[in-house]
């Protein structure tokens, strides 16, 4: 990695992947700059950036059941009209169908596929490769990460690529003509740096930005605040933790990096009806993060449900469709 830190870093300033110190987090640390500015080229043609010059958009993680064609068009049709766009994953112990493949399938199913490109399995080569197949498929828009190192005992004799970063591949993607967003962690270790490497991304190429999550809005505020104030110009898009049960919850806790309220969590799983509370928490903390400075929309993220890919889309459509009623 070149553009660091990533946002797995833990809490004590430790990598992800094992016990050795972050070097983009030691003492005196500072950000790694992006060697020139953008290149000014006009917006890349976007439903969901278009939607962005409208209001406050959703943006929804794609939960679905692995190289399965009919799982995908069930969720996305079950997703419908409660979304703007979908954000298609990339996960390090469930692979899927390619990124090419995926965008055509979700477009296919009725869905508006952001998908996300990650440097771990893929060198640069492959990803030009992705990046012309996806403007071939018509896809809206890609993020792009460097991705998680695959956990240890996933799949231990496949060799692990990085030929890139997250933020070279930022500027890899503008190049060829994508919308490009970017994530960044404003509760990952350190938290000074995020904001201004958000603006780095920006420089490389990026047109929206994804935040993970965190505890609070008032968290997303400062983060946001401060990337205005050192000149961030892109739309912001904020996490809301979606979760109605045990498992849906603890997969959002067990990430470096990513912060949910506990106390709220507690909440939810301590009532009678955990699906309706998690519901409502969900829209609680949308609203909160709608009603922040500089946000200009939410992602419904997590796993949802633990009763299956399509309960947890049920959920989100419920959640998606009761903000985009109410804004």
């Amino acid at each position: 990695m070149t553009f660091g830190p990533c946002g797995g870093v833990r809490d004590d300033a430790s990598c992800e992947l094992d016990a050795r110190p972050c070097p983009f987090a030691r003492e005196r640390a500072q950000i790694v700059r992006w060697p020139e500015a953008g290149s000014g080229s006009p917006r890349p043609a976007s439903r969901l950036l278009d939607a962005v010059d409208r209001g406050p958009v959703v943006l929804t993680d794609l939960t679905i059941p692995a190289y399965d064609v009919a799982g995908l068009t069930t969720v996305v049709r079950t997703l419908g009209d409660s979304c703007d766009a979908v954000l298609v994953g990339e996960h390090q112990n469930r692979p899927d169908f390619p990124p090419t493949l995926m965008a055509t399938l979700v477009a296919q199913a009725g869905g508006v596929p952001w998908v996300t490109l990650a440097c771990r399995d893929r060198n640069r080569l492959v990803l030009e490769q992705e990046l012309a197949g996806l403007a071939v498929a018509g896809v809206d828009g890609v993020l792009c990460v460097t991705g998680d190192g695959r956990a240890q005992g996933v799949r231990p004799g496949v060799t692990q690529v990085f030929d890139l970063d997250g933020t070279q591949l930022a500027a890899l993607a503008s190049s060829q003509g994508h919308a490009v967003a970017v994530p960044e962690a404003p509760a990952a270790v350190p938290r000074d740096l995020r904001p201004a490497r958000l603006v780095e991304k920006e420089r490389a190429g990026a047109r929206l930005a994804v935040l993970n999550h965190v505890a609070t809005a008032a968290e997303v505020a400062s983060f946001v605040s401060a990337a205005r104030s050192l000149g961030l110009s892109i739309p912001v898009i904020a996490a809301v933790a979606v979760y109605t049960d045990e498992r849906s919850a603890k997969v959002l806790q067990n990430f470096p990096g990513l912060h949910v309220d506990t106390e709220q969590v507690a909440a939810v799983l301590a009532s009678t009806d955990v699906r309706a509370a998690g519901i409502e928490a969900a829209l609680q903390e949308a609203r909160s993060l709608l009603a922040v400075a500089g946000v200009a929309g939410v992602n419904l993220s997590g796993l949802a449900s633990g009763e299956g890919e399509l309960a947890g889309a049920r959920v989100k459509a419920e959640i998606g469709a009761r903000i985009r009623e109410g804004r």
